[in-house]
């Protein structure tokens, strides 16, 4: 079958080659005769020699995230995220030094395994039994020397107290904190620290889940409590203290957000323990919606990167094309991490509350054809829920499926016209059998949303589009379920997130889909009360399969995205973050061949 004509326009093939590290090269830029003197040092976590890190610079990203100026994730969630990035941290990080064949090379989020963790604010932990986690906070961390805090040194009581205000478990903080997220589902019945370097965390019943979330969870970041005190909360940007690597200096709304170096920060490299970090003296974040300016400043070299950090990743195979032709000097990294290309429905409303309904958009859409054609055949399209391939597990393989929930996940428009006849829905005069909307993310691809509207035209619907403008009013449909139809969505995620199962309970606050089912309901609870990780994967199993099988989300393409980075971004390898959302803890890390990037840039 060929793509609906609306579609064609949008139709492209990449190719490039693959090289031995895993980049996709689209070409090779001269580079100056002075770096062959320069002293080389082997890479643990690619196995190759590189240049020897060098101090000094600024480091220039481009970020899509909306900001208001609050830096307080535990009253904001995610959107305070781009502000305290590498100026406050968590009590783990992962490895940096980890050869890249023993975890992926993209170091993707929240797929950071627990076993890849190494220590940040909490040196180690420990599990002396089902229910207890010690905490033993390094020593010799400062807060930045800037009021209050002055550089005072970091303490058991500072941790004890941000976990205390974001579970409402004592220090005056009686209520879980609204950015809490699964943090605050945890099951923690007290937090104490018992002296200066050790902080005891009991847990109400044992959750297998518990060490990675407390470790992790991803607005869950280290405040000083004097701030807190002084000023209620971190909802002015100037207040914002932390230990990190970095120190926030300015923030421009709407255009930009700028860190300097800590020049006391106690960190040093994991992959050469003899250098102080961070190796980049500034950081700047441009603030840039448009993708057209993006490129353009990517082009003309004042971007450095751009990448997962500030959700600036090149997210189509035609941009990465583009740019391929245009800057064969700039590399590309390219990961898979989930489908973009993916819609929610609203349940609770006619036609959706129908599984034949639902259903039918799923079967008429050719994913065969867009792969191959939109996609470039790069595509992953092996049906699947939430869940994604690379979370072995958490999900039931496309070929364990019955038989009749595989026909259902497999184009077949003419079966998807039976079902749309049967559920009450037949063609009028002009050949419509409804009319129905999606809404949109800022940052979505639309292109595959209107070929996925041309496939449906073909079968007698007729969508229409809204994007808006901001990734703000995205989350709040999401979260209320304000929509009346379809939703923007993602599929096969590869990545760790209890959401993915969690969220379809009818009490939750992220339930997208509207979903009120009591033996989904039922599930959910026996998941949250697990107490060995095999009980715990095999509800996540079966719920992810029960979602499958009601067609509560019509799956996309798992396609690439990619970062990229110019010649002079030395030491990086395609890395998207230190963790979970430890985004500038990378930038601490990598540095500017300045010599290098005088020579290219006109």
């Amino acid at each position: 079958m060929n793509l609906p004509g609306i579609a064609r326009p949008f139709v492209v093939v990449l190719v490039f080659a693959l090289t031995a590290t895993g980049v996709w090269a689209s070409g090779e830029s001269d580079q100056p005769a002075a770096a062959a003197e320069r002293e080389m040092v082997l890479d643990p976590r690619t196995g190759e020699m590189v240049e020897a890190p060098r101090y000094g610079g600024t480091l220039t990203y481009a970020t899509v995230m909306p900001e208001t100026g609050a830096a307080d994730e535990a009253l904001n969630g995610r959107s305070g995220l781009l502000l305290v990035q590498g100026v406050l941290e968590k009590p783990s990080i992962a490895n940096w030094a980890l050869p890249a064949d023993e975890w992926g090379r993209s170091m993707v989020s929240s797929d950071t395994p627990l076993w890849s963790l190494t220590g940040s604010l909490a040196e180690s932990w420990e599990t002396p039994d089902d229910t207890t986690i010690v905490l033993n906070i390094r020593q010799g961390v400062h807060w930045h020397d800037k009021p209050p805090m002055n550089g005072r040194e970091l303490t058991a009581d500072d941790i004890a107290y941000n976990y205390h205000r974001y579970l409402g478990l004592g220090s005056g903080f009686t209520e879980v904190a609204p950015g809490a997220g699964p943090l605050g589902a945890v099951g923690v019945e007290s937090v104490t620290a018992t002296d200066q370097w050790t902080v005891v965390i009991e847990l109400e019943r044992p959750n297998p889940v518990a060490l990675f979330t407390l470790l992790q969870w991803y607005t869950f970041d280290i405040h000083p409590p004097e701030v807190i005190e002084e000023h209620g909360n971190i909802n002015d940007w100037r207040n914002l203290v932390g230990t990190g690597p970095f120190m926030l200096t300015d923030y421009v709304e709407g255009s930009s957000v700028t860190w300097l170096k800590n020049p006391n920060y106690w960190g040093f490299d994991e992959k050469y323990p003899d250098n102080r970090l961070p190796y980049i003296d500034e950081l700047v974040a441009l603030i840039m919606r448009e993708e057209a300016t993006r490129t353009a400043a990517l082009r003309s070299g004042k971007l450095d990167y751009r990448g997962y950090a500030g959700e600036a990743q090149l997210r189509t195979i035609d941009l990465a094309e583009s740019l391929a032709k245009s800057n064969p000097e700039i590399t590309q990294w390219p990961y898979y991490v989930r489908s973009e290309f993916a819609f929610g429905f609203n349940t609770s409303n006619p036609p959706f509350d129908d599984i034949r309904v639902r259903k039918a958009l799923q079967m008429a859409l050719d994913m065969e054809t867009i792969n191959e054609t939109y996609l470039g055949g790069r595509g992953d399209i092996t049906p699947h829920g939430k869940v994604g391939t690379a979370q072995t597990g958490l999900f039931v393989p496309f070929e364990e499926w019955p038989d009749e929930v595989k026909k259902g996940h497999r184009y077949d428009p003419e079966g998807a016209e039976k079902l749309l006849d049967e559920a009450g829905y037949p063609r009028g005069a002009d050949g419509t059998r409804f009319k129905t909307s999606v809404i949109l993310h800022a940052n979505a691809v639309l292109s595959y949303y209107e070929l996925a509207a041309a496939y449906w035209s073909e079968l007698g619907i007729d969508l229409e589009i809204q994007v808006l403008s901001t990734g703000a009013e995205f989350g709040a449909v999401l979260r209320e379920g304000t929509f009346e139809a379809l939703l923007g969505s993602i599929s096969g995620a590869n990545y760790f997130n209890e959401h993915h199962a969690t969220n379809w309970h009818s009490s939750s606050s992220g339930n997208a889909a509207v979903v009120s089912d009591p033996h989904m309901d039922a599930m959910i609870d026996a998941l949250k009360a697990s107490t060995s990780l095999d009980e715990y994967h095999g509800w996540f199993r079966e719920i992810d399969m029960y979602a499958v099988e009601q067609h509560w989300n019509i799956w996309g393409p798992v396609s690439p995205m990619y970062h990229v980075s110019q010649p002079w971004l030395k030491g990086y390898n395609g890395e998207a973050t230190m963790g979970n959302w430890q985004m500038s803890d990378l930038y601490a890390r990598v540095w500017i061949d300045q010599e290098l990037r005088a020579e290219l840039v006109n």
